[in-house]
This record gives C-alpha cells, structure tokens and sequence, in this order.
C-alpha cells in the first residue's frame, strides 16, 4: 500500500506531485495520477487509469479499468467512467503537428455515466445526469437526464438521477410530467428536463 492515511494507492500505480487526493479514495493497479490533478473523496480509480496533468476528478466519481482522462476533462461529482470508454483533448490530432496549446475543454456533469466503449469527442458537456449508452459516440453536447446511444450519439429517452428511464405523460401547458418510483419528479419542456420542484 502506497499514498497516505487518507487515500490508498496500489504499489504498481504512480502518483505524481504535486496532485491532490481526496480522503477515501481507492487508486488500483497499474494506473498512473499525474501533477496538477486534483482528484476528490471517496472516488475508485479502476486499473491502468491515466489521470493527465491539470485534471479535476470530483468527488464519489467511478473510473472503471482502461480510461484515460485527458487534460481537458472536468469530471463532476458522483460521475460514471464504464471500462474502455474514451475521452479525446484534440479535434484534428496529426502525430507531426503539436496542437497541447488547443486542447478542448470536456465538461462531465454531475450524476452523468459514461457506459463501456463510449467515446466522448472533446469540447462538449455531458448533462447532469446525462445517460450516454456503452459504445456510443458522443460528438455534441448531451441535456441533463438525457439517454444517448449510437454513432453520433442521439437522444433515445430520458433517465432520473436514479438511473430508472422516465416516461413522461402528455402535454399540459407546455410540458409533460414524469414521475420515477424512487419519489422523484421531473417536467419536460422540448429538449429540456428537469427536476419538479
């Protein structure tokens, strides 16, 4: 066991400093946290993780085995990475052609999972919430709640923060209402969900 009383890192794993790493969290085999990270409580760092320079890893988040988080990735609090999934940092890489000057910010939001073999195309924002389905290719932004799969990405439906999908009843004043069995309920306004108060 490496790291501190506060945090555990497997002995194959590296951790470059200076980085911060929240108290609770788990970083596991082979996997490599690299300066100017910032990784916060109670998150489980799956094997052969990359975490690159400058990154922000919130707080409860799950990278599973094999994700690389480039620099560029913003990961909010309680986010899903599923294994294998991908996230890019250039729109038009050329291996002769250094572009580390244009690196495109990539916002995850809040409660979003990332299914397994996804790819994420930089410069855009997974919703909170957002659902995006094992292989998809996401290529533009994704609303709160919404369900996406396929290549590009489409939205199929929507989902509560639970993770149950929503089914939402007719029209009434311009919004549709849905209420999941977990208690909550939300209100849908075109390609807009949220959360009824």
């Amino acid at each position: 066991m490496a790291g501190s009383d506060d945090y555990f890192v497997h002995e194959s794993s590296y951790v470059d400093q200076p980085c911060t790493i929240g108290e609770g969290t788990k970083i596991w085999h082979f996997s490599h946290i690299m300066k100017d990270s910032r990784i916060g409580r109670n998150c489980n760092i799956g094997q052969n993780v990359v975490v690159s320079p400058g990154c922000v890893v919130g707080n409860n988040v799950k990278i599973q085995n094999n994700v690389s988080v480039y620099t560029g990735v913003i990961l909010e609090d309680d986010v899903f990475c599923g294994p294998s999934m991908v996230f890019t940092n250039v729109i038009n890489p050329r291996s002769h052609v250094e572009r580390k000057d244009e690196y495109k910010k990539t916002l995850v939001r809040r409660g979003a999972t990332i299914g397994a073999n996804a790819t994420v195309v930089c410069g855009n924002t997974l919703g909170n919430y957002a659902f995006i389905g094992a292989g998809a290719v996401v290529t533009r932004d994704v609303p709160d709640y919404a369900v996406v799969y396929g290549s590009p990405a489409k939205i199929r439906g929507w989902a509560c923060s639970c993770g149950l999908m929503l089914d939402f009843e007719d029209a009434q004043d311009g919004k549709q209402v849905a209420n999941c069995s977990c208690g909550l309920s939300y209100i849908k306004r075109g390609q807009s969900v949220a959360l009824a108060e």
